[in-house]
């Protein structure tokens, strides 16, 4: 895994290369950043750099003996745990080792969704376990065989219990040359004893620009489902690879044509509308919901008149400025709290046909009688 071959983050990629230059690499450090971020990808690539035999100015060779084993991540100095659901007691992260190839491999963004879809899950829960840890102890008590550095990367912190406070003599005091690299999703599910042993390196959500141009570049979209694609996402490369995946649908007109069902108050098309809906598919259902609720946010940013704050295509902008005059704020939100129980009700397989028909007059009733519910924000049990 490269620099170059990793889309956007380029500060964060300058301060990484700017430590091994100027020989302030720390020991233990903790890459912290959002699903879809890249944060398991930089690690990767920045552990390649460290044991690259020909280091170039801004990366790694990619073509000496010890990149070329990095690409298959088959290094002998280079060990990784995560997450697993283990059959047995003694599973540890080596037991899943060819499929933890496979899927990093084929996709570096992977989340731990994807993941589950590599192993047979059923209804485990996932989770690092003490076996696993006197795994990591044992395998970091050796010097490094080829590299300078003998290197572990841990994805996903959070999914150990206090089973990982067996780590933290070794993080403290670990072997000369031994580098721990943590990829955490969230900091305050990370146990509080080995957080404070670690040195942050914070990843930031990618730019709607960088998610934009990775799919015209590498995937071969059109500049418009690009950036319908980057404006869902919100940041996530994960779930804009996922979303290709998927059926390719304008969700902006299938968004408007729905409200304007609902405005105008058009029962029998509703009826047909909501039909076709239901025989999206969850995921592409998710996807409409979670348009519809970032398009509202678009308007109301157009209604508060910050509209340079507005990231829309040249066409939906003109329909969200239209939306903008006919819509209040309170009406908007009222709007918007609707499609965030639908959302909800989404993924916990409710009736499709019953749920959009809900909404649909729930919508109805804010917009013709005027009939905004107050201190609606919150999402049932």
């Amino acid at each position: 895994m490269q620099f170059s071959t990793i889309v956007g983050q380029e500060a964060i990629k300058q301060r990484l290369i700017n430590t091994v230059i100027e020989n302030r690499v720390s020991h233990a450090q903790l890459f912290l950043g959002p699903e879809g971020s890249g944060s398991l990808a930089l690690a990767v690539a920045y552990a390649q750099f460290l044991s690259c035999e020909d280091k170039q100015p801004n990366d790694s060779c990619g073509v000496c003996s010890s990149c070329r084993k990095y690409q298959k991540l088959m290094h002998p100095d280079l060990h990784f745990s995560y997450p697993f659901f283990a059959k047995h007691k003694d599973d540890t992260a080596l037991t899943f080792i060819e499929q933890w190839r496979e899927a990093f491999i084929t996709n570096p963004y992977l989340s731990l969704d994807v993941w589950r879809d590599y192993l047979e899950a059923e209804n485990k829960q996932a989770n690092i376990n003490i076996a696993e840890c006197h795994q990591i102890i044992k395998k970091l008590s050796l010097k490094p065989f080829e590299s300078a550095y003998k290197i572990l990367i841990l994805w996903l912190p959070e999914y150990l219990d206090k089973e990982g406070n067996a780590l933290l003599k070794i993080i403290e005091e670990p072997q000369p040359n031994t580098l721990f690299l943590l990829v955490a999703q969230n900091q305050d599910q990370i146990l509080n004893t080995i957080l404070s042993r670690t040195q942050l390196v914070k990843i930031p959500a990618l730019s709607y620009d960088d998610i934009k141009a990775h799919l015209i570049t590498h995937h071969h979209q059109t500049e418009h489902a690009a950036a319908e694609i980057a404006y869902l996402s919100n940041g996530n490369l994960t779930e804009a690879l996922a979303m290709l995946e998927q059926d390719n649908k304008s969700y902006h007109n299938l968004f408007v044509q729905w409200l304007r069902y609902c405005f105008a108050n058009k029962g029998i098309e509703l009826v047909s509308f909501v039909d076709q809906l239901s025989k999206m598919g969850r995921e592409n259902q998710k996807n409409f919901l979670r348009y519809g609720i970032s398009f509202i946010r678009e308007c109301c940013l157009l209604m508060a008149e910050a509209g340079s704050l507005v990231h829309l295509p040249a066409s939906e902008l003109e329909t969200a400025q239209k939306m903008a005059k006919v819509m209040t704020i309170s009406m908007a939100n009222a709007i918007s709290t609707e499609l965030e129980k639908a959302h909800y009700h989404v993924e916990r397989n409710a009736n499709p046909k019953i749920l959009f028909l809900d909404v649909s007059l729930q919508i109805i009733s804010f917009v013709r009688t005027k009939s905004i519910p107050q201190g609606n924000h919150y999402i049932p049990n």
